[in-house]
């Protein structure tokens, strides 16, 4: 399972608990039930790769059991540093300088001093 959306997904922060969850729909909607569809709905997500946020309460604890293999679930400290690591992978890089010309020579303060007396 190399290429799946979990992967895709995985942070490397350890879990640990949070009072507030990241949750992300990373399967598609064709194809679920209809049960399972109206959750995803009550939650707030209807497109794939789309991220809510929620307080953690029993009730979203149990709609999150029910489509646990439609959605990634993240504490604040895994999406933060996965957000981090999108935004260090997608910061400008400096140009590249390609010169064909060689460098030209730089005078020494030696040479300086004597072509300025002369």
């Amino acid at each position: 399972m190399s290429g799946s959306a979990f992967n895709a997904f995985k942070s490397r922060v350890p879990v640990a608990w949070s009072p507030r969850l990241y949750i992300t729909l990373v399967r598609g909607l064709p194809g679920t039930r209809r049960l399972h569809r109206r959750t995803l709905e009550a939650m707030r997500l209807r497109r794939c790769h789309r991220t809510v946020e929620h307080r953690t309460t029993p009730s979203l604890l149990g709609m999150l059991t029910q489509v646990k293999r439609l959605v990634v679930v993240e504490t604040e400290e895994m999406y933060n540093a996965r957000r981090k690591a999108d935004e260090d992978r997608r910061a400008p890089r400096p140009p590249l300088v390609v010169s064909h010309h060689p460098p030209a020579p730089t005078p020494t303060p030696i040479a300086a001093a004597e072509a300025a007396t002369a």
